[in-house]
């Protein structure tokens, strides 16, 4: 199948080389020549502008926008929105809040462009071990994107099954799901950074406490020089806390025990927000996942070794690189 793909980054790019690892083709577009140059190279069809991106894509066109969520996603798909044409299909895989989803999908609609979003769990190690993804939209268009979801996801792979789950069905247990209509897909992953952020505040708060376990002031026989890597280590093998975010602090923690690379700048991308909004929209208590994303914002003013360990795994998953704070004005 063919799919066009603006935005070639992080993510982008290896979602395009893992298309066409499973024999997809692709045209690419970004505003980095070389980016589309590398790709290119690899296999992908060039362009040179998104007329022309436009132009190579076969009818029913169909293209992924992978670019900075908020109003560089807004342009883009406003610009490929004028230039397409009834049954062709826009999709947004980044993490755009789902009210706009719903507006930009009306939108589209009333043109008869069908609009896609799609929630990515991945980051910098999706090329190998695929994508989760988290799917909204009108059904026919993701059903005819199918093959598209298949090659992207990771798979049943190695995963045991969950018992019971062979009687259900659905593409759940191969890494992407079709959530609802307009919004849903976003809406899903929302959530998903949300959790996301407690786990890790969670991890890293439970590693300050092993660090400090050598404070003055605890009594003597109190007082532990625990190795937080092999913690981390013996977490891995069996323990009902094991998890992928375990394994990248693991990781993190062998390469440089005390993290002394990183200031404990923690950002939030937006979605950990957007959950809190819609958790009081819905009256649902969510302690964990507020508590979570107000460490970030107080990251900022003073750090600790907790936070260390949040720019740690943010930057294993994701490939994050820790914003240096700027300097206030005298």
């Amino acid at each position: 199948m063919q799919l066009g793909m603006v935005g070639l980054g992080r993510m982008g790019g290896n979602m395009v080389r893992r298309l066409m690892r499973g024999g997809h083709q692709c045209v690419v577009s970004d505003l980095s020549p070389q980016n589309v140059s590398e790709l290119a190279k690899e296999g992908a069809t060039g362009s040179a502008s998104l007329d022309d991106f436009v132009a190579r894509l076969a009818r029913p066109r169909a293209a992924w926008v992978m670019v900075p969520a908020g109003n560089a996603t807004e342009q883009t798909v406003l610009a490929l929105g004028n230039k397409f044409e009834a049954g062709d299909i826009i999709i947004d895989g980044g993490n755009s809040y789902f009210k706009d989803d719903i507006r930009r999908s009306q939108k589209l609609k009333d043109r008869g462009i069908h609009y896609v979003d799609v929630g990515t769990s991945g980051g910098v190690w999706g090329l190998e071990r695929g994508y989760c993804m988290m799917i909204g939209g009108p059904k026919e268009a993701v059903e005819r994107l199918d093959p598209i979801f298949r090659t992207l996801a990771p798979g049943i792979g190695e995963i045991s099954r969950t018992p019971g789950r062979e009687k259900l069905g659905g593409t759940s247990e191969m890494g992407y799901l079709y959530c609802g209509p307009s919004g849903a897909g976003h809406f899903v992953k929302m959530v998903h950074n949300g959790i996301e952020y407690g786990i890790m505040q969670a991890y890293a708060e439970g590693f300050d406490i092993f660090r400090n376990a050598t404070s003055d002031a605890l009594p003597e026989p109190q007082r532990y020089n625990l190795n937080l890597a092999d913690i981390a280590e013996v977490w891995r093998r069996g323990s009902v806390v094991s998890s992928w975010l375990l394994d990248l602090t693991a990781m993190a923690l062998a390469e440089n025990p005390t993290l002394s690379e990183y200031t404990g700048f923690v950002q939030d991308s937006g979605e950990g927000r957007w959950t809190i909004a819609a958790a009081i929209d819905e009256a649902v208590p969510c302690g964990v996942l507020s508590a979570a994303l107000y460490t970030r914002f107080r990251s900022r003013q003073e750090h600790t070794f907790a936070e260390k360990m949040l720019s740690a795994m943010r930057q294993k998953f994701g490939g994050h690189i820790e914003l240096k704070q700027k300097k206030q004005a005298s």
